[in-house]
């Protein structure tokens, strides 16, 4: 039996409990969380009897083989080097940490102690978009020649949208959309295109002012509410990924794939997936069935059902004593983060930054 533990109650409670209930070979025995009854919360329904506001205590306390960290950004390294220390294998959220310095930090140390490392990028378990590489790779589209990633909504648009001390608004503690989303855009890219030679991009603050709505006291968000960014890649592909939460209207996710002999399209809203091949007019309807997101344990949703998959590859390969076959790992975490780093180095410098990937191996 595989022995969790669970830093942080949100994502535990909308994907992590859930899916970990539809795994035998995993036991959830301890869960933390800043705000204690937000961890009863969350931890009640699935029985598990130690909650706890301090996540130190938590691992000081238990034998733990896996510990999950969905947290703040900022807490991820120190987090993750104590799991490490005390001989667990680690799955931690995106984005990796707060820059690649620290990513390349957890990637020693959980390599050093031998543990597995996992970062939670589900949708590579999701059966679309794994058709999706199936395709590219199989050379179903031929050379690719240009992707386009657009990711716009109003979420974040009302400046009382957000509550005061918000952390996903706030840059010191890692949040903002370029990590938030940018980071599974990097990391899908990466695995459907191979790696990226240089990029250009932005991450700007462009409604800084807000309003707290309960207190309605005024402060300043410093985290990114649009990004976008253009890669070059080795192949020589260009991706472009465009990502906005505060527009007037919400347009939703959508993936476009150009190749030599044919193209994709997706949409996140249906979850729909067109093929045409060149020189085709229309596009046919070339969806995967994912039979997870008929799991009534589950959350709805995508990234929730994807959770499923790859809490199931992570534990397995625990149990087998095994090297993940599946999956971002570490080395995944740190490539992915060179490449926003390198996003927040272009807002500053206005220009292309290369990038040099065989530095994170």
């Amino acid at each position: 039996m595989v022995n969790v533990g669970i830093i942080g109650a949100s994502f535990a409670r909308q994907a992590y409990l859930p899916a970990f209930a539809d795994i035998p070979e995993a036991r959830v025995v301890a869960l933390a969380s800043e705000r204690i009854e937000r961890a009863k919360a969350s931890a009640d329904p699935y029985g598990i009897a130690h909650v706890t506001d301090n996540w130190q205590a938590m691992l000081d306390s238990h034998a733990l083989d896996l510990v999950c960290i969905a947290t703040p950004t900022v807490l991820h390294l120190p987090m993750t080097l104590a799991a490490v220390a005390k001989g667990a294998n680690v799955l931690c959220e995106k984005p990796t940490a707060m820059n690649a310095g620290e990513a390349r930090t957890m990637l020693d140390a959980a390599r050093q102690a031998g543990h597995l490392h996992m970062i939670d990028h589900e949708l590579r378990f999701n059966p679309t978009r794994a058709r999706i590489a199936e395709m590219i790779h199989g050379g179903e589209l031929g050379s690719i020649h240009h992707v386009n990633i657009s990711n716009i909504g109003s979420a974040w648009a009302d400046p009382a949208a957000r509550p005061k001390g918000d952390w996903w608004s706030d840059a010191a503690m890692g949040g903002g959309r370029l990590g938030a989303n940018g980071s599974h855009q990097v990391d899908l890219l990466r695995w459907w295109l191979g790696e990226p030679t240089a990029v250009f991009g932005q991450a700007l603050t462009i409604v800084p002012d807000r309003i707290d709505r309960a207190s309605g006291e005024a402060w300043t968000a410093t985290a990114d509410d649009l990004s976008h960014f253009t890669m070059e890649m080795q192949s020589g592909a260009l991706a472009q990924v465009f990502m906005s939460s505060v527009a007037a209207n919400d347009v939703g996710n959508v993936t476009q794939i150009f190749g030599s002999k044919g193209a994709l399209t997706l949409s996140n809203s249906d979850e729909t997936l067109y093929f045409a091949k060149a020189g085709e007019k229309g596009f046919t309807d070339i969806s995967v069935d994912n039979p997870n997101s008929r799991r009534d344990k589950l959350s709805k949703g995508i990234w929730n059902v994807s959770v499923l998959a790859a809490l199931q590859e992570l534990v397995t390969a625990i149990v087998e004593k095994r090297e993940l076959s599946r999956g971002a790992t570490f080395v995944d975490g740190l490539r992915n983060q060179m490449v926003l780093d390198a996003v927040l180095a272009s807002t500053q410098q206005r220009r292309w930054q290369d990038l040099d990937m065989a530095t994170a191996v």
